[in-house]
């Protein structure tokens, strides 16, 4: 019999087991050992979070809840993970394997992610529109009711901050479930989101595999609206199911983001951004700089640079806190190895590679980060989001060459540009077919005030910013004839 803790869901400000009594193993990425487990949620659980949501949104204090008071609970909640931001830390830290200091990092985002829409939640209104003589025109904002979202294992705690926060901040009833992989630090904000005074039901988590209770809560016929975040293909089947009811999507689904050196680029600067924008997380990151386009002119140079680079990078446990820790499970690790050796297979070189510290435990699931040369423009490891530490770089001639292969796959989510001509930067960023462009940076620190999405295969709809708010309200016309 299994002695390892376990979490259950939090339906209605309860921790509830699943009712058929069945739990999923956490296992730690770092060694590949179980150490706790979760409440294995299927559509039951997903109706009664449903449920709940919907009378705390139709009948209980949330919904009747002014918008200025939904902005000081949010505040008193980015307080109390400020307050326990070491704890949130150590939980992010093991359940994903992240490097501690990264760890830090997205609790110090969903902190921001709550102070921002905690200011911004009694600042969005209506119109009052132009029309016909005698006649008084509203367009009003709303909150959607019940909104699902399912969140995926590599920022668990960021992409809660910018969707569920702002879904609150605009007056919706949540329904959250995380991914099986990696959901222990949500389940803790639950309960200091609680403890800020968040009414009950307004926020409701089950935990369990995509496959049943991901699939329940995108099927489910009581919501209003779902944000996805996670593969094109599971995104497609969230969409489909949701139209069943004609219930809004938005999808933010990964991407294959270029970043652009021109020969006049400060390659002092671009080197540790590059480096960074696909080590980060071990590349487990949608936004990650999975593909380098560079200038023929400063290529074998900049190519030297990034080389020493990449073989200077550590590879460990998450609590040895190095560039790198482990992939999340044994499945991604062997699909990030098999692209590779089919890169290698095909005669693609391996410029650089960093090294996995002998005293890291072996069954953890590690990969050294790699740098592929002069990498064929179709070829899978140019065209497939990798979702690990592999950075593809391959040579362009021109402008006109470097847009064309920046735009060259069925993904379109950011971008990078290094120039220190202003024009250029400015007319290679509106070419790029992508929801976001950085010009000598790459993701602007984090950026929550940003709006942040896709194009193509990457999704659509916006998060983070007012725009990421604003997706979480529909707009009713009221017409008032009174001449």
């Amino acid at each position: 019999m299994s002695t390892l803790p376990v979490h259950l869901h939090f339906i209605g400000h309860r921790r509830l087991p699943s009712a058929s009594g069945e739990t999923i193993p956490v296992i730690d990425p770092s060694d590949g050992q179980p150490y706790a487990a979760i409440a294995r949620g299927t559509a039951a659980e997903v109706d009664l979070a449903v449920q709940a949501a919907r009378r705390a949104f139709d009948e209980g204090a949330w919904g009747r809840m002014p918008a200025v008071e939904r902005g000081r609970v949010l505040a008193r909640a980015c307080a109390l993970v400020q307050e326990h931001a070491d704890e949130l830390a150590q939980i992010e830290s093991r359940d994903c394997g992240k490097p501690l200091t990264q760890a830090r990092n997205d609790v110090t985002a969903i902190a921001r992610y709550f102070e921002f829409y905690a200011g911004a939640a009694d600042k969005v209104g209506g119109q009052v529109l132009p029309y016909l003589p005698g006649y008084a025109v509203l367009a009003d904002r709303e909150p959607h009711g019940v909104t699902g979202h399912i969140i995926p294992w590599n920022y668990p705690l960021q992409i809660f901050g910018r969707s569920v926060g702002a879904a609150l901040a605009a007056g919706n009833a949540c329904v959250v479930k995380p991914a099986e992989d990696a959901c222990l630090s949500l389940l803790r904000v639950a309960e200091l989101l609680a403890e800020a005074g968040l009414p009950e039901g307004a926020l409701n988590i089950v935990t369990g595999l995509g496959s049943e209770a991901g699939a329940a809560l995108a099927a489910h016929p009581g919501l209003d609206h779902i944000s996805f975040t996670g593969s094109p293909a599971t995104g497609t089947r969230v969409a489909q199911a949701a139209a069943e009811h004609h219930v809004p999507v938005t999808l933010e689904l990964g991407g294959k983001s270029p970043q652009v050196v021109f020969d006049d680029a400060d390659l002092d600067a671009a080197v540790p951004v590059i480096v960074n924008a696909v080590v980060q997380n071990a590349g487990q990151t949608c936004s990650a700089g999975s593909r380098l386009l560079v200038q023929r002119g400063v290529h074998d140079a900049l190519m030297e640079r990034l080389a020493a680079a990449f073989a200077a990078l550590r590879v460990g446990p998450a609590g040895a806190d190095l560039a790198c820790g482990p992939l999340i499970r044994a499945s991604q690790l062997a699909r990030v190895r098999q692209m590779v050796q089919e890169a290698r297979e095909a005669g693609i070189a391996v410029a650089a590679e960093g090294r996995i510290e002998p005293d890291a435990p072996a069954g953890g699931y590690y990969f050294a980060p790699t740098l592929l040369r002069d990498v064929p423009p179709g070829h899978r490891i140019a065209q497939e989001e990798v979702f690990g530490p592999v950075l593809a770089a391959m040579p362009f001639a021109d402008e006109a060459e470097a847009v064309a292969l920046a735009n060259g796959t069925r993904f379109g989510l950011v971008a990078g540009v290094w120039t220190r001509d202003g024009s250029r930067a400015l007319r290679v960023a509106r070419r790029m077919r992508c929801g976001q462009v950085f010009v000598n940076n790459y993701g602007a620190a984090g950026g929550v005030e940003l709006p942040f999405g896709g194009v193509k295969s990457s999704g659509h709809g916006r998060e983070k910013g007012i725009e990421g708010l604003l997706s979480f309200t529909r707009i009713k016309t009221i017409a008032i004839k009174h001449d």
